[in-house]
């Protein structure tokens, strides 16, 4: 027997983990997105049911955009990644914890995060934000060679989540987090996405992967806010364990200089009922 979640634990500290999404549902910010439906199963069960997801979550992200690709099977090295990235945007990748638990082993996530991917409205370049360069993360065990950088670089970039619920004026802040808390950096996750010889495109994304700081407060989506909704976050008088119709959802990012401000807009989506059967 594998221990799949033994194994998920190690994986993580060994390579970028990841699974591939589409393009085709990648909409910009201000696109409402629609609860979807699909198979989950109450806990404790082994038999599923249909209907709409319970657990619409967010997942605080940043997403690469590739400008030159390279050739099938010719791998991008990781001293030249960097070369690969034209810039950055906020990325919201929309969540169905239901239908993902149920339907990823052994195969990964499938209905559970096809429904909706949020992104900002521009593209901010590595040129911009390299006075913002910060050193990359220690990392325990050393990587392979093939991850191992001669510079490993992370940006201080301030990242924020916002909830406003469905029927209130306002909204209220649930998570601060920043791009620097990456464990694996932004040419390490290109460089491992192409060792195998998979050719990239210009203006493919490559999401980052839930941006988690260390604090409480700096958790990068509701599964671990809320402890997978053991926890019910306040919001201005109510509660939530996961996202409810009408709820809207708002990230923000920048980088502060001298005097100046490196922004990339906003990042906002809002909840719609399931569409009738």
């Amino acid at each position: 027997m594998i221990d799949h979640s033994n194994l998920t634990y190690t994986l993580r500290y060994q390579l970028p983990v990841a699974y591939h999404g589409r393009a085709s549902s990648i909409v910009i910010s201000g696109t409402d997105i629609v609860r979807p439906r699909g198979q989950s199963a109450p806990t404790g069960s082994s038999t599923p049911q249909f209907g709409p997801s319970l657990k619409i979550d967010f997942e605080l992200e940043m997403a690469t955009v590739v400008g030159p690709g390279n050739e099938l099977g010719k791998p991008v090295d990781i001293n030249e990644a960097a070369n690969h990235i034209f810039g950055l945007v906020l990325m919201n990748d929309w969540s169905a914890r239901d239908i993902q638990a149920w339907e990823s082993f052994p195969l990964g996530p499938f209905l559970g995060k096809n429904f909706g991917t949020t992104i900002s409205p521009w593209i901010v370049t590595l040129d911009a934000l390299e006075p913002f360069a910060c050193d990359g993360p220690k990392q325990d065990p050393q990587p392979l060679p093939y991850l191992s950088e001669k510079i490993s670089k992370n940006y201080d970039l301030s990242l924020e989540v916002r909830i406003k619920p469905a029927g209130q004026e306002n909204s209220t802040v649930v998570s601060r987090s920043n791009l620097k808390h990456l464990y694996w950096t932004l040419t390490q996750q290109l460089a491992h996405h192409t060792v195998n010889g998979c050719n990239l495109r210009p203006g493919d994304l490559l999401g980052t992967g839930t941006i988690s700081g260390p604090e409480p407060d700096s958790l990068g989506c509701l599964l671990e806010l809320t402890r997978n909704g053991q926890k019910p976050l306040l919001l201005n008088g109510t509660q939530r364990k996961f996202l409810e119709d009408g709820d809207e959802v708002i990230f923000s990012g920048c980088s502060k200089g001298d005097g100046y401000v490196v922004g990339f807009g906003t990042c906002l989506g809002k909840i719609l009922p399931s569409l009738p059967c």
